[in-house]
C-alpha cells in the first residue's frame, strides 16, 4: 500500500514549498509538484506543514539518579515523543564506575529493545576513564554509538578530571568520535552548595544560585581548550548561559569543530520559576539551572546564527511527589531534571510564531541538524525520496494549552502548565506507519528500531 500526503507545505531548512509526498512501505518514494503523484490511500494536509520527524538527541529514559530513576520508561517516553512530533530519540547509556562500556550498552539495549514506539539510538556516558574504557570506545563506534558524554560536574558520580577528559578526547580524535560535554565547574559548585546549606539556605532556588552562569562559561571555555589541544570534536550539551555561548561562538569563528545545543526550558523558563514558593521551585531543578531571563534573548540569537546548532530536551522526568520531594530540607537532594520530550516541536514552533526563528530554522534545529550531527542523515531528518517516512503533518493554526492533565509523559506535573501556544501536531508517521492521528495514538511500543549511527557528518 502506498500513501499520498497531499496539499501541504513541505518544510526543509531552505523554507516551505507546496508539494505532495508519496510513501511506499517504510520509505518516501517521491516528492512531487501538487497533483503529480497518486497513492492507494490519501492524507489531506491542506493548510498544514509537512515536516521531517523531529529528532531529540538528548533524552534520559529510565535513568538512575540519586537513589531513584526518571519515571518515563522507553515505552511511555517514546509514546509521548510521538505525540509531540518526535520520531527519533537518542538516549544515554550510563556507565557506572567499575563497569565496562560494552556491558553498559548491552544493558540499555535490553531496556529499549521491543519497548519503543519510535526509532532510537544511544550515546554513551563515560564516567570511568581507564585503559579498558578507552579501548572500548572504538568498539562502541563499531556498534553504532559514535558519541561519548562526559561531565565536568557531579564529583563522585559522573565527574571526570581534566586529565581524564584529555585522554578520552585523544581517543575520540583517533576514532572520529564526538565528545559531548556537560560543562559546569562541579568542584566549585559543590563548595558553593555546601556553603549555602551550612548557612541554612535550603530552598530550590539555591540550586540556581550556587551554579552561577560564570561557572558554566568557565567550564565551557576549558572544554573548548582541551578539545583544541587534542583535536577532538566537541558538542556542548544543554547550554543555558550567555557566557558559555560566547565561548562557543568564539571557537566556531576560529574554525574549531565545536557545536552546542540548548533546550526549550532555557528559552522559556527562568530562575523565577526555581524561586516559586512552597517548594514548587523543585519542579524546575535541572542542571545547568534555569537562568535570569536576560539569557533567553542570547540563546534565541544563538539559534538564528547557528552558534547553537540543535534544540534537544534533556528530557529527564521526576515526579514532584515522592521524587522531587526527596530534596525537602536540602536542595542538593532534589533529583535534577525537567520533562519535555512531548513539547519540543511545539515550543520551537512558538518561536516561529513570535518571530524568533524562521520555518526553515525550526526544522533545521529540531530535525535536519541533529540527523547530520549524529550520523543519521539522509535516512532521517529530511523529506526526500529514499529517506525513512518519518513525517509530521503539523497544523500551524491550531491552538493548545500545555498541562499535566493532557500530556502523555509519565510525570505528575508540567513545567509549562497553562502555557497557551499556537500550532499542534495533526498526524505522525514513523517509517510509514501512522502512529498519531486525530483519533489518537495508533502506534505500537514495539515498532521502534535501534539506529546504528555513523559519525558526525559536520567534521572538517
Amino acid at each position: 500500500m502506498t500513501t499520498l500526503i497531499q496539499g501541504g507545505q513541505v518544510v526543509s531548512p531552505s523554507g516551505a514549498l507546496l508539494a505532495d509526498v508519496l510513501v511506499d512501505g517504510e520509505t518516501i518514494a517521491a516528492v512531487g509538484a501538487p497533483g503529480t503523484l497518486t497513492g492507494d490511500e490519501t492524507i489531506d494536509a491542506t493548510g498544514k506543514y509537512v515536516l521531517p520527524g523531529g529528532i531529540d538527541a538528548h533524552t534520559h529514559m529510565e535513568m538512575p539518579f540519586g537513589g531513584t530513576h526518571s519515571v518515563d520508561t522507553f515505552s511511555t517516553g517514546t509514546t509521548a515523543a510521538a505525540w509531540g512530533g518526535t520520531t527519533t530519540i537518542i538516549d544515554f547509556a550510563v556507565q557506572a564506575k567499575g563497569t565496562s562500556l560494552l556491558s553498559t550498552l548491552d544493558k540499555w539495549h535490553a531496556k529499549a529493545d521491543g519497548n519503543c514506539a519510535i526509532d532510537y539510538g544511544f550515546h554513551m556516558i563515560v564516567s570511568d576513564v581507564n585503559d579498558q574504557s578507552l579501548k572500548e570506545m572504538e568498539a562502541c563506534v563499531g556498534a553504532g554509538v559514535g558519541s561519548f558524554k562526559m561531565f565536568m560536574a557531579y564529583p563522585g558520580v559522573f565527574y571526570s578530571t581534566d586529565g581524564e577528559i584529555l585522554l578520552a578526547m585523544q581517543k575520540a580524535r583517533e576514532i572520529g568520535a564526538t565528545i559531548m560535554m556537560h560543562a559546569e565547574n562541579g568542584i566549585a559548585i559543590d563548595q558553593l552548595a555546601a556553603q549555602a546549606f551550612a548557612a541554612g539556605n535550603i530552598d530550590p532556588v539555591q540550586h540556581g544560585l550556587t551554579r552561577p552562569p560564570e561557572l558554566e562559561g568557565e567550564a565551557t571555555s576549558r572544554a573548548i581548550q582541551l578539545a583544541k589541544v587534542t583535536g577532538s570534536p566537541l558538542y556542548i550539551v544543554h547550554l543555558s548561559a550567555a557566557q558559555a555561548l560566547a565561548a562557543v561562538a568564539e571557537a566556531r569563528n576560529e574554525g574549531q569543530n565545536v557545536f552546542a545545543e540548548t533546550c526549550p526550558q532555557y528559552l522559556y523558563l527562568s530562575i523565577e520559576d526555581l524561586a516559586k514558593p512552597d517548594f514548587e521551585g523543585a519542579k524546575y531543578v535541572a542542571s545547568p539551572p534555569l537562568r535570569e531571563k536576560s539569557h533567553q534573548a542570547d540563546l534565541w540569537r544563538g539559534l538564528r546564527t547557528n552558534d547553537l546548532s540543535v534544540v534537544s530536551t534533556d528530557h529527564c522526568p521526576f515526579c514532584f511527589k515522592d521524587q522531587k520531594e526527596l530534596g525537602r530540607g536540602d536542595f542538593r537532594a532534589i533529583p535534577n531534571g525537567i520533562p519535555g520530550v512531548e513539547h519540543r516541536m511545539d515550543l520551537l514552533h512558538q518561536g516561529v510564531v513570535a518571530g524568533e526563528l524562521t520555518l526553515g530554522r525550526w526544522v533545521e534545529t529540531c530535525s535536519a541538524t541533529p540527523a547530520r550531527m549524529f550520523g543519521l542523515y539522509p535516512r532521517k531528518g529530511v523529506i526526500a525520496a529514499g529517506s525513512d517516512a518519518d513525517i509530521v503533518i503539523y497544523d500551524p493554526s491550531a491552538t493548545q494549552t500545555l498541562s499535566a492533565e493532557t500530556h502523555h509523559m509519565n510525570v505528575d506535573y508540567s513545567a509549562y502548565e497553562g502555557l497557551d501556544i499556537t500550532g499542534r501536531v495533526h498526524t505522525v508517521l514513523s517509517r510509514g506507519r501512522v502512529v498519531v492521528s486525530p483519533d489518537g495514538f495508533t502506534g505500537s511500543t514495539s515498532h521502534g528500531k535501534f539506529l546504528s549511527r555513523s559519525l558526525n557528518q559536520y567534521l572538517n
